[in-house]
């Protein structure tokens, strides 16, 4: 019985080959079709030796903070990362069920970039945007281009708006975590 598979399958593969060439796709039982429109272009993995170019917004899905990468010719510094974030996900990232938590803010967000830190000036207290909304700042000035070179989980960031701060924070994944200094504890002797 082994001995026929092999030949039954060469036999088949033939036989589907002739099919497409004698008679197009339509006459396999395989209806032509217009070209449909899918949205965005795929985005994850990068071709192997190709920079890795994008910028990481966060939004919010049904599992929680996820990232989604936008195409950019440059990497992005954190208030061009934030310009973006305000706008929203776009058409794409909807249809993969991402939104925003942050609120209608009534002015700009100022980012200033130094070396593993960023501070964020915004128009409202910091303190009235609720942990998805910070987490999504949080995040997507973490994963911007920051000076320094360090990981995302090691920048701090810290948020500032009407004599009102939080922060420092860390982007820990999938929420902003403030940073925690270790402080001494006396010893017994």
């Amino acid at each position: 019985m082994s001995a026929t598979r092999p030949r039954t399958t060469r036999v088949l593969a033939t036989t589907a080959l002739a099919c497409a060439a004698v008679t197009g796709p339509a006459g396999c039982g395989i209806e032509p079709s217009d070209v449909i429109d899918a949205g965005a272009p795929a985005t994850g993995v990068q071709a192997p030796g190709r920079p890795e170019t994008g910028v990481q917004l966060f939004f919010y899905g049904p599992a929680g903070l996820r990232s989604a990468t936008r195409p950019a010719k440059e990497p992005a510094d954190p208030q061009f990362a934030l310009d973006l974030l305000r706008g929203g996900p776009d058409h794409a990232e909807r249809q993969r069920g991402l939104s925003s938590a942050l609120p209608e803010l009534s002015g700009p967000l100022r980012a200033h970039a130094g070396e593993g830190r960023v501070d964020i000036g915004l128009p409202v207290p910091p303190r009235k945007l609720d942990t998805a909304a910070l987490s999504q700042l949080v995040c997507t000035a973490a994963n911007a281009a920051v000076p320094g070179g360090r990981p995302p989980s090691s920048v701090r960031v810290t948020l500032t708006g009407s004599g009102s701060r939080v922060g420092p924070m860390i982007c820990g994944g999938d929420t902003a975590l403030p940073v925690v200094q270790p402080s001494a504890v006396p010893t017994s002797p």
